[in-house]
């Protein structure tokens, strides 16, 4: 599930993981929940973004003629 997700879905997704932790409303267990939840998120914008700098390093790339 987390995989198919774009960089800004899981980045609101983090988002909304945070806020829940922020308010402090939340019982030991679903903090921990949240955290968890918080830190698959964190991963697939990571991967996202490490995809995207890849990509740009290659195209920034000069071409070398010979």
């Amino acid at each position: 599930m987390s995989q198919e997700l774009t960089y800004e879905e899981a980045l609101e997704k983090l988002d909304e993981q945070l806020k829940l932790l922020e308010d402090g409303n939340l019982s030991l267990e679903d903090a921990l929940k949240a955290v968890d939840e918080a830190r698959v998120y964190l991963k697939v914008c990571t991967e996202r973004l490490e995809a995207a700098r890849k990509k740009i390093e290659v195209r920034g790339e000069p071409e070398t003629t010979e």
